[in-house]
This record gives structure tokens, sequence and C-alpha cells, in this order.
């Protein structure tokens, strides 16, 4: 029972549906198979059958069909690929974190402070990425990670995450350079800054290439002329009822239609798009473990030398 009602209430819930977006569209074609209906019933003669026609052929229907199929299609696939670039980034970002939680010597507490600093660094990466992303500008969420002069920094540069690799870049070099990492360490965690790159070119390509505007223009018309040709062909027989009808119909069409463009862009703020707040809170939560242990183990090592 209690899933039953969680069904319906699913497939009646607004929220994070289309239904907003789409209802004043359906309700403009619906008002005009109203008026159909009028014209119908005071007898104004029209080729009622001849005008209605091209919502019956089977041409016209078929290429509407692949064409809503293809635009879904495409679009979900720009959205499963961002979301496996931000699966990459968040794979990466642990395993960096952890590379250099074990594997950078830190003999000083000066070493220790720059060490944790730079796991701070990875969550601030996550977070420029995403407002980057979003074509946000750097934002107080990073102020807790960064010191005041890089914040400055990251508002003079185009592309803040990437200026952010260039940093933890510069601090394993010089950690190599120390003798603090070994060559294949070295080697090995620099692949991993190599990945984070790759994984915000990913997002960016998906970002920067969106979807031909020919082809978008094309299928609203192809859409407004079947839903505008829709109430010739039904009033024949539905009169009344041509306005409800047209109304259910252009609602479908119309909703497949905005439920692809809403998620080929899937970083913004969209109840459909990636829940990037989320996974950023995630990567810090993760790494803000690893920072507490860092300093509850040299707590330790502490007590242990004192003793």
């Amino acid at each position: 029972m209690n899933e039953t009602m969680n069904w319906f209430k699913m497939a009646l819930q607004l929220k994070g549906s289309v239904a907003i977006k789409v209802l004043p569209r359906a309700f403009v074609c619906s008002l005009f198979g109203l008026i159909i209906s009028l014209i119908y019933y005071w007898k104004i003669p029209l080729p009622w059958h001849n005008l209605g026609t091209i919502t019956t052929n089977v041409v016209f229907s078929l290429i509407l069909g692949l064409l809503l199929v293809f635009r879904t299609n495409t679009a979900y696939d720009r959205f499963w690929e961002g979301r496996k670039a931000w699966g990459t980034l968040v794979i990466n970002i642990r395993s960096l974190a952890r590379q250099i939680y074990t594997a950078v010597a830190a003999e000083e507490e000066t070493d220790k402070t720059e060490k944790n600093y730079q796991l701070k660094l990875l969550v601030a990466f996550a977070i420029a990425t995403k407002l980057h992303l979003r074509r946000e500008t750097v934002t107080e969420e990073l102020e807790p990670w960064l010191t005041p002069t890089e914040l400055v920094k990251l508002k003079q540069v185009k592309n803040p995450p990437l200026e952010i690799i260039r940093w933890l870049g510069d601090y394993l070099h010089k950690q190599g350079e120390k003798g603090c990492l070994n060559s294949y360490q070295l080697t090995a965690m620099n692949q991993l800054i190599d990945n984070l790159v790759e994984g915000l070119t990913g997002c960016e390509r998906i970002l920067n290439t969106p979807i031909p505007l020919a082809y978008v223009i094309y299928l609203k018309r192809l859409l407004l002329i079947y839903c505008f040709f829709l109430p010739f062909q039904l009033v024949v027989n539905s009169e009344w009822l041509t306005a409800f009808l047209v109304f259910l119909i252009s609602f479908a069409l119309f909703g497949i239609e905005e439920i692809g463009n809403e998620i080929q862009e899937p970083f913004g703020y969209d109840p459909n798009d990636l829940p990037l707040d989320q996974i950023c809170r995630t990567i810090q939560s993760n790494l803000e473990d690893i920072i507490t242990l860092f300093d509850s183990n040299n707590s330790e090592n502490e007590l242990e030398n004192l003793v």
C-alpha cells in the first residue's frame, strides 16, 4: 500500500517535473482547439478533413517521433557524460588526497601545515569547478578553503579551477625537489592531477557545445505545426472535447521536448540537473575526515615522543 501511495504521489508531484514550464504552451494549444470547436459548431465551412490530415500523416508523425526520441537521447547522453565526468573528479580528488596524506613526508610543523592546506585546496577545486560550470564568479563559498591573496588571484583569472590545479602541481613539484616524494610517487600524483584536468575539460566540453540551433528550431516548429493542426482532425468526432484532448496531447509532446531542454546542460540549478552542491559537500566531508585524522595522528605521535 505504501509503495502504491508513493507511486501516485510521485506521479502527481510538481517539484522535479517540467509541468510548470509546459502548461502555458499546452493551454495556448488548448485555447486554439476551443476556438476551432466554436468555428465547427457555427457551421463555418472549412475543409476540415484536409486540414487535419497533417496530424494523421504517417510520415509526418514518424519524423516528429524520431526527432523527439533523438532529442531526449542526445540530452540524456550529455547529462550522463557530465555525471561520469564528476564521478572522475570525485575519484581522483579522493585518491590524490589519500596519496598526499600518506606519501608526502612532513618532518617540520610548517610541512604538516602546508600538507594540510593542500587537502583544502582540493575542496576549493571542487567548489571552483562547480561555480565555473555555472558561469558564476568566485564567491564567499571559497573563503574557508583559500587565503585572501589566493581569492584575489582567482577573481582575476578566467579559469579558477585550472589555477588551483596549477597550485597543486607546484606543491608536488616542490616536494619532489625536496626529496619528500620519490619519482614513482610524483609520477602517480601528477597522473591524478592530469585526470582532474581531463574531468574539468569534459565538463567544459558539454557546457560549450550546445545542441545545434537549426535542429532545435526545426523541432519546435514541427511541434507547433502538429499541435495547431491537431484540432482540425479531432473536432469532427470530438467536438467540445477537442480542447481537452489537444491539451493532453500537446502537454505530452511539449513535456518530452522540455525534458531534453532541461538536462542538456546538467550543471545548473534546475531540479533535474546534477546535484553539484551535494557532491561538493560530500568531497568536503571526506577531506575534512582526512584532515581530522591527520591532526589526531600527529597529536598521538607527539604524545608518544614525550613519553
